[in-house]
């Protein structure tokens, strides 16, 4: 168990961007980089990119199933290694933090075919300042609604949604940006955002 000392170091390295899941983003990025790999940043960094700062402990990324191959056949067993065989995540050897990957073509949520599915990372990818490419707003937040809309054990996703609609000042015209797959939804949580939590 870690103490509440032990906790709050954490979070204050993870919110001055030297948490070792800052660490993993950063090497993971440069070795996708040098092999010529697109990708996208995803998940709760790409949330924290976008404005909505919460801390996570692993990395979500966007990539090609035979990108992530071609990575792997390269890498695993130097520095990183498979969560298991055959898994398609994998882990940082040197900070033991993990990464997902959302492979594209395939479904958020509960893997079924539907409206929403994981796009190409250069044609979501936003670079921040440092260079690191980001899935874009839309993106993000239309993949966190599919998801939390076919997997009931992913509350989060909503309440992400919530968080970057009030970090982003989003108005309510923002629904007609979205596929119309997850527009309804949206329309409820923007709706749930526009509530004062002061009382």
């Amino acid at each position: 168990m870690e103490s509440i000392l032990q906790v709050a170091k954490r979070a204050d390295l993870f919110f001055m961007e030297a948490s070792p899941i800052h660490e993993t983003m950063r090497r993971l990025s440069t070795t996708l980089n040098e092999m010529q790999i697109s990708f996208a940043i995803a998940g709760a960094m790409a949330a924290n990119a976008h404005g909505h700062k919460r801390t996570t402990s692993d990395v979500d990324i966007l990539i090609r199933r035979e990108d992530l191959l071609r990575f792997k056949e390269r890498w695993i067993g130097r520095g990183w290694v498979d969560k298991f065989e055959g898994s398609k995540n994998f882990r940082d050897a040197v900070t033991n933090i993990n990464v997902d990957t959302l492979i594209v073509g395939d479904f958020p949520g509960d893997g079924l075919p539907k409206p929403v599915a994981f796009p190409t990372p250069e044609s979501v990818s936003e670079r921040n300042a440092e260079g690191l490419p980001f899935i874009s707003l839309k993106t993000l937040i239309e993949l966190k609604l599919a998801s939390g809309m076919t997997a009931a054990h992913r509350p989060r996703d909503f309440d992400d949604v919530i968080q970057l609609v009030r970090a982003n000042k989003l108005g309510h015209e923002f629904l007609h940006q979205l596929n119309p797959y997850v527009a309804t939804k949206f329309e409820e949580l923007w709706n749930a955002a526009q509530i004062n939590e002061d009382y």
